[in-house]
């Protein structure tokens, strides 16, 4: 046998490669300035709407014990479980619509991972500094600053993620009742176990993990390609009038850089260093791209200074970019067919639903018959069947009900009398329908018809059947 040879020179390369940490470069400028915005509106809206009142009650309030979901006047049951499938539907719908007409919006603008990113860079500079100060201050030995630094941040952060899981929380126990447990130590399991785990998830997802959760996290960074085309907005670099790129003086005429082979780019790198994801937006569209704009911004103030048109990196189209289009042709292209069969549909779903809601009767029945007791014969030759009525009011004041039975003729609802549910409460009502003589042996169709006093027209009818003993 002949031995073989080993390169014991040959190195083992890993299969595994960590991300650089990304230190991004705080911007200012018109579309940071929106950012902001939604930032402010939308943590407006997440943490004061537990805290509304209405009708001596909290506004929005989705009560699992109770099997009860307050939103403002409306009073639904898990009966309403449809009203949630619509909502989702609308918001997949208006997703894609979204994404084919200007890409990544929702990313860049108002997904929550986007926004509390957002809250925690902003508590990360104030406290440790910009870029540059952050990476200094990383690579320095620890020492009492840089404890001190990290040990703020670090306490910053778990603030903000505590009060978001309280805040959460809030949504499904009522949140003044909740702080006061808090305050008492007499927090449930349940209660304290979602305060942590979304608490956690927050610190987490926004202060340590960040873009990786965009990177590879987040399933709409995969299938968003599918959505997009050639008319799709999107956060553009101009090649054509970009490159080359190369540094020059800034007394340099466009016709004196231009016989150097140079285009607008000066290639400071700034549009990297504000990257949230940390992408080279001039190396053309990448999926890591959350079209948050800040590249628009850093890039239009480098313009400013060199005295060079505003838009080397914009929000344009490739068809755009690639035929010059003007800013009203873009638009008219935006009325394509992909475009406007997601906003028939959408407008349909919409219209559709918010039609149900406001049709929907103030209560709900369901009937059931009483298993405990069969068919059976009393005086007078009549047949006597036992149901058990169960009537959900969903209005938020007492309502006296009255019920009947139709279909089945001489059959009558014993005793004829109203029935009271409570203010958003629900009662199982035992009810006897008695038949005259004369039916077939067998089933019979029948329904209860269930009306509301101080609106008779307000009626629920309810199908069953009517039991004949042989």
């Amino acid at each position: 046998m002949i031995p073989i040879a080993v390169d014991d020179s040959s190195s083992v390369a890993s299969l595994y490669l960590s991300d650089p940490k990304i230190y991004a470069r705080s911007v200012s400028g018109w579309f940071n300035r929106w950012r902001w915005a939604m930032v402010f509106i939308t943590q407006l809206v997440f943490y004061g709407l537990p805290w509304l009142v209405i009708n001596d009650r909290q506004a929005v309030l989705f009560d699992l014990v109770s099997r009860r979901f307050y939103i403002f006047n409306l009073v639904l049951y898990p009966q309403d479980l449809i009203y949630l499938t619509g909502l989702l539907v609308i918001s997949a719908l208006a997703l894609f619509l979204f994404t084919a007409v200007a890409g990544r919006l929702w990313c860049g603008y108002t997904c929550p991972q986007t926004v509390y990113t957002e809250v925690f860079m902003w508590v990360e500079r104030k406290i440790e500094g910009d870029r540059i100060a952050r990476m200094r201050l990383d690579k320095s030995p620890w020492g009492l600053n840089k404890i001190a630094r990290k040990s703020a941040k670090q306490a910053v952060w778990i603030a903000i993620g505590l009060w978001t899981g309280f805040t959460f929380v809030g949504y499904f126990t009522p949140i003044r009742q909740l702080g006061g447990e808090v305050l008492s130590f007499g927090l449930g399991p349940w209660e304290l176990f979602w305060v942590l785990f979304y608490g956690f998830a927050t610190y987490g997802n926004a202060g340590w993990m960040r873009e990786q959760v965009c990177k590879y996290m987040c399933p709409y960074a995969r299938f968003q390609s599918a959505m997009y085309d050639r008319d799709t907005l999107t956060v553009t670099y101009d090649v054509e009038r970009g490159e080359g790129r190369g540094s020059r003086p800034r007394s340099d005429t466009p016709a004196q850089y231009h016989a150097k082979g140079l285009g607008d780019c000066i290639d400071c790198g700034l549009c990297v260093q504000v990257c949230p994801t940390g992408i080279d937006i001039r190396n053309g569209l990448q999926y890591e791209c959350i079209s948050c704009s800040a590249c628009i911004d850093v890039c239009n103030g480098v313009m400013d200074k060199m005295h060079y048109p505003r838009g080397l990196i914009r929000n344009s189209t490739e068809n755009g970019i690639a035929k010059k289009l003007t800013q009203t042709q873009m638009v008219k292209r935006v009325f394509r067919p992909r475009v406007l069969v997601y906003t028939a549909v959408l407008a349909l779903i919409t219209i559709g639903m918010l039609w149900s809601l406001w049709a929907r009767s103030n209560f709900k029945v369901d009937v059931q018959r009483d298993r405990g007791s069969v068919a059976r014969m009393v005086g007078q030759g009549l047949t006597e069947n036992i149901y058990r009525l169960q009537i959900m009011n969903a209005t938020e004041q007492a309502q006296t009900y009255s019920i009947r039975a139709v279909g089945l003729e001489g059959a009558q609802v014993v005793p004829d009398a109203a029935v009271t549910v409570d203010a958003a409460g629900t009662r199982w009502v035992p009810i006897r329908v008695q038949a005259p003589p004369g039916l077939s042996a067998g089933s019979h169709p029948m329904a209860f018809v269930v009306a509301a006093q101080s609106a008779p027209l307000d009626q629920v009818v309810e199908k069953s059947v009517f039991l004949v003993p042989r």
